[in-house]
């Protein structure tokens, strides 16, 4: 995932209203702009600007079909995100338990060293 792309997925996800947006087309697929809208207590216009947000992210698609704007959700830059997000948490979880045994070893050390000045 391109670093721009993968910031314009998490900038969308950053949004309670985003979200539901996308929750709502994803249990209920396919919906109008309108419909989207009518749950929240912003402005069309303001639900609009989620929208460009999320279709800027890839994570919804837009069709007309004569006046009518329809939108659909598309998984797939979360796909992207989530596996960028499980490769840094695997990179991480290599270096905690590397630090870990470090540190394990560490104490072993320490320990052996005040028996050896007890006798």
């Amino acid at each position: 995932m391109q670093p721009q792309t993968l910031d314009h997925v998490m900038l969308a996800l950053a949004d309670p209203t985003r979200r539901a947006i996308l929750d709502r087309l994803q249990r209920e697929g396919e919906a109008r702009v309108t419909d989207l809208a009518a749950p929240f207590a912003v402005s069309l216009n303001a639900v609009s600007k989620h929208i460009r947000l999320l279709e800027r992210a890839s994570l919804v698609r837009r069709r007309r079909s004569g006046r009518e704007h329809f939108l659909s959700f598309n998984p797939a830059p979360l796909d992207e995100a989530a596996a960028w997000i499980e490769e840094k948490r695997a990179f991480w979880t290599k270096r905690l338990d590397a630090l870990e045994r470090a540190l394990v070893e560490d104490d072993a050390a320490k320990q052996r060293l005040r028996k050896g000045r007890k006798r």
